[in-house]
């Protein structure tokens, strides 16, 4: 009977154990695999086993490792990624099953002598289905709130892989330790004391459990805090900068009424000296009313006073640097669109253009386009740039606002590309409100 026992919990649950870590670990990478595979990658690790078992440091990292070359090349997973989920996902399996071998260790001595053979079978294969139960749940849990994690925060989590990986040795030293017995001698016949017992195994595989998901709940709540510090950051300074192109408008719009409030004196001292004659003093005269009028009036004309300050300071950085840049780009002003939204969305798409063209070589064409068109309730704001066309474009903090003000508008962004031209569309609903649609038709 013990040799059955043997050959169902090594072979056959083992089988099953793994190919249900597998699954889940494949799920958690959200990534998608042939069914057979799971049963193939369970049969393997099944015939490590029997060289290094699992619950043994060696048996851990060659788990780990198998799961994590399983999860890189067969999943194409990034490797960071496969390697942290791997640990924690054998991690949870062992404490898990620690804990319900505690519970049924605890039941074991009420059962009568006589029904022992017979409660075996259905003791262990209670156990191993409440294992598998509170396994299952544990890799829900890390699928649903702690698996979302983008490239770089993996990198960031992996300060915590060094608590995950001591929580799993202090584990299986219990575990060591829990077996390393010593003889009592007694009257009639020789009897074993164990030096920890079940309820506190089981006390420490729950702490060891909570304690994972401690760590992954602290790293989740640092990580969003640090995200709404980064965001809260970028607001502030796309408030000042805001405040700044208001700043500027205002002075010219100041200096515009001043200059129309003097208009008149201006034409009548031409009209003066263009009676007296004096054709050179007044093509002077009119040459200097040239160059005021230039300086008030905008390198840039949307339509929206504050996106015209914006517009042409970014793009007059950009022709300072050498780049081409060309804007034909319409507002509608008055409207539902806020401002500052409408420059969150073209500084940053502006700024990542600048930098685009900034990391070319010498001698190749540099060039910024920006335009943008309404059709019905919708406004299209594109911008055209060149760049390099080499490596896997990543979402910034830059593009990830701009993406988040376009769904405040229950818009869209989309990306692009074209060899060299880097295309960056962002879609806006216009709000409509009666007063905005009568002046927008004035």
């Amino acid at each position: 009977m013990i040799a059955y026992y043997d050959f169902f919990n090594i072979y056959i649950m083992g089988v099953v154990d793994t190919s249900f870590q597998f699954y889940f670990l494949v799920k958690i990478l959200k990534k998608k695999l042939w069914p057979p595979f799971y049963f193939l990658f369970a049969i393997c690790v099944v015939l490590v086993n029997d060289f290094l078992p699992s619950n043994t440091i060696m048996g851990f990292m060659a788990l780990v490792f198998l799961l994590t070359v399983c999860g890189t090349f067969v999943c194409h997973a990034d490797s960071k990624s496969s390697l942290l989920y791997a640990a924690l996902t054998t991690e949870i399996m062992l404490l898990c099953y620690g804990i319900t071998q505690s519970l049924m260790s605890l039941f074991c001595p009420f059962l009568p002598v006589a029904f022992h053979d017979m409660a075996g079978m259905v003791f262990m294969l209670t156990s191993q289905a409440a294992a598998l139960i509170l396994t299952g749940f544990c890799y829900y849990m890390v699928y649903r709130y702690f698996s979302d994690y983008s490239v770089a925060e993996m990198q960031q989590m992996f300060l915590f892989f060094i608590p995950i990986l001591m929580i799993f040795i202090m584990s299986r030293y219990i575990n060591m330790v829990q077996f390393d017995s010593r003889y009592v001698l007694g009257a009639d016949e020789e009897t074993f004391e164990y030096l920890f017992s079940h309820w506190q195994l089981l006390a420490m595989n729950l702490l060891g459990l909570a304690s994972l998901f401690c760590i992954l709940f602290f790293f989740k709540k640092l990580l969003q805090n640090f995200c709404l510090r980064t965001e809260l950051s970028l607001l502030e300074q796309e408030e000042h900068s805001l405040n700044q192109y208001v700043e500027e408008a205002k002075a010219r719009y100041d200096r515009t009424k001043s200059f129309r409030h003097d208009i008149r004196n201006h034409i009548a001292v031409i009209k003066d000296l263009l009676r007296s004659g004096k054709l050179d003093e007044a093509v002077n005269y009119m040459e200097d009313l040239d160059d005021m009028a230039e300086k008030m009036s905008f390198p840039v004309s949307t339509n929206n006073p504050v996106v015209d300050i914006l517009v042409g300071n970014k793009l007059g950085i950009a022709k300072s640097m050498g780049i081409d840049v060309d804007c034909s780009l319409f507002l509608p002003y008055p409207c539902g669109l806020k401002d500052i939204d409408i420059c969150i969305i073209l500084s940053n798409t502006l700024d990542n253009a600048i930098q685009a063209c900034k990391r070319l070589d010498a001698g190749i064409e540099k060039q910024i386009h920006v335009s943008g068109r309404i059709q019905g309730d919708f406004l299209m704001i594109e911008t055209r740039n060149s760049f390099s066309g080499k490596g896997v474009f990543k979402e910034g903090t830059g593009l990830s606002n701009v993406k988040k003000v376009a769904e405040k508008y229950n818009g869209a962004m989309s990306i692009e590309t074209r060899g060299n031209v880097f295309i960056l569309h962002v879609l806006l609903v216009i709000p409509q409100h009666p007063d905005d649609s009568s002046q927008q038709m004035d």
